[in-house]
């Protein structure tokens, strides 16, 4: 299948950031100059503020200086989708010694994170939570570690905007699934954590919505 992104740049560190999230989410792309032609089969390309000018095509996405590249990403599969927003995105969490995280966007794995603490975790997910815009957010924890998944829902429903929901999923056999994976560290829980987000769960109550 042709790539449907182009990263149109001769800027080394801004090229590097993009192309790196590119390839963590696992999205094929298209390396151009900023004057090159943009074949037809590309329906985004992402540049610099100071390179636009050159590119010449419908959707240019700009990756400003110091951003997040996660942002101009997320904007760029957008637009190759043909949506504005995303229907629903989901957060899947798996809790534990590490936190896995799953971004997903109508179905779509996004990114996936491993936390080693709490308070990072739940940055990770009000960061991604702001920046990807959706009508329904929800965000799914994993009962697999008991602690840890009541630590996690606590504060979740203290800091979470009271329209997210959130879901308690059972992850038995997710294990079963993961166990022969090459391990590093963090790696199992991210892929847990991408299965239950697509695992449909308990609604976890919280203060205040009842």
């Amino acid at each position: 299948m042709k790539p449907k992104i182009a990263v149109a740049t001769v800027s080394g560190r801004e090229y590097y950031l993009l192309v790196n999230e590119l390839k963590k989410r696992g999205a094929t792309f298209l390396s151009l100059r900023p004057w090159d032609s943009v074949p037809f089969h590309i329906k985004v390309v992402l540049t610099t503020e100071k390179e636009q000018a050159s590119i010449k095509h419908p959707n240019v996405v700009i990756f400003k200086n110091e951003s997040d590249p996660g942002t101009a990403i997320d904007e760029a599969i957008r637009l190759v989708q043909g949506k504005k927003d995303y229907n629903k995105v989901v957060i899947g969490v798996d809790p534990g010694e590490t936190f896995g995280i799953a971004i997903l966007g109508d179905g779509n794995v996004f990114e996936t994170f491993y936390c080693s603490s709490l308070k990072a975790t739940l940055r990770v997910i009000l960061e991604n939570l702001e920046r990807i815009r959706g009508s329904v957010k929800l965000v799914k924890v994993g009962n697999g570690a008991p602690t840890q998944t009541r630590e996690l829902l606590r504060s979740l429903d203290e800091c979470l905007p009271k329209d997210v929901a959130i879901e308690i999923v059972g992850e038995a056999g997710t294990s079963h699934f993961v166990k022969d994976t090459v391990h590093r560290r963090g790696l199992r829980d991210m892929i847990s954590a991408k299965m239950i987000a697509g695992r449909q769960g308990q609604i976890y109550h919280r203060r205040g919505t009842q």
